[in-house]
């Protein structure tokens, strides 16, 4: 890699001399992308959500969660780089990290913005073609499954990520990118990013053909489907696997596999 200054998807312009070699990642679906690239050897830093590949969680350093990180442990480690998102991790988080080294920020709302950190990833770690092999795989998994939803009946949708107060997927997120592919309509894409809603007021709302509780960041139960779905007319109650449609980077090839299966089954 040479000199160079690469801008990262919130605006911030980096200067590196050569490509980063000891990595932090702060993002699981990160984390993820990055030994998917074929860089395990430089990701030095994980947090205790990096689940994926599982062997991670003894090979590599835990350096805290998303939201609450052990700054002293990261500056140990002497990273050149951590990965962060805009969404994941705050900013107060970001500006303490900056002092220790650069902080690469993603921010993905949308399909094109995971195409974008795949090339940039690869610019920055100096494993274009990788980058690109992963790009060409997506688009091509992309095409089919727009091929394969083409003809599928739109359905209204709520996609519930909390309980305590309950929460939604609203709009502006790459959960609500992945409903409209699959041709879901969320009733509450006019409401924010992720709105507090009232169950007694689904039914105004919007009425859900199908209400989706996913498996993270709130582990939904059989008593959350009964009492969720009493407030509708005749919603269908279905678990989600959150990872298929939170999780960005090169697991969103699986996501298409596991969508396909999901359709089957309405």
């Amino acid at each position: 890699m040479k000199q160079k200054t690469l801008v990262d998807q919130i605006g911030t312009a980096h200067f590196f001399e050569t490509s980063p070699k000891r990595i932090i990642s702060l993002v699981p679906s990160q984390t993820e992308l990055l030994y998917d690239l074929g860089l395990e050897d430089k990701i030095i830093g994980i947090t205790k959500f990096c689940v994926h590949p599982y062997h991670f969680k003894s090979t590599k350093k835990s350096v805290g969660g998303t939201k609450k990180v052990h700054f002293e442990k990261i500056r140990l480690l002497q990273p050149d780089i951590i990965i962060c998102n805009k969404e994941e991790n705050t900013l107060e988080i970001v500006e303490e990290l900056r002092k220790i080294c650069p902080v690469w920020v993603t921010n993905i709302a949308t399909i094109e913005d995971n195409f974008q950190m795949i090339t940039d990833f690869g610019q920055l770690f100096n494993c274009r073609t990788e980058g690109q092999k992963w790009n060409d795989k997506l688009a091509f998994a992309l095409s089919d499954f727009k091929n394969y939803i083409k003809d599928k009946e739109v359905k209204k949708v709520a996609y519930f990520i909390w309980k305590k107060p309950f929460m939604v997927a609203g709009s502006d997120n790459f959960i609500n990118e992945l409903l409209k592919l699959n041709h879901f309509e969320n009733i509450y894409q006019n409401k924010g990013r992720y709105p507090e809603i009232e169950l007694k007021k689904m039914r105004l709302d919007g009425d859900p053909d199908l209400v989706f509780l996913s498996s993270e960041p709130y582990p939904f139960a059989e008593e959350d489907a009964f009492e969720i779905g009493r407030h509708t007319h005749h919603a269908k109650t279905v678990f989600v696997d959150g990872e298929m449609f939170s999780w960005y980077g090169s697991r969103l090839l699986k996501a298409f596999d596991y969508f396909k299966k999901m359709h089957e089954k309405l």
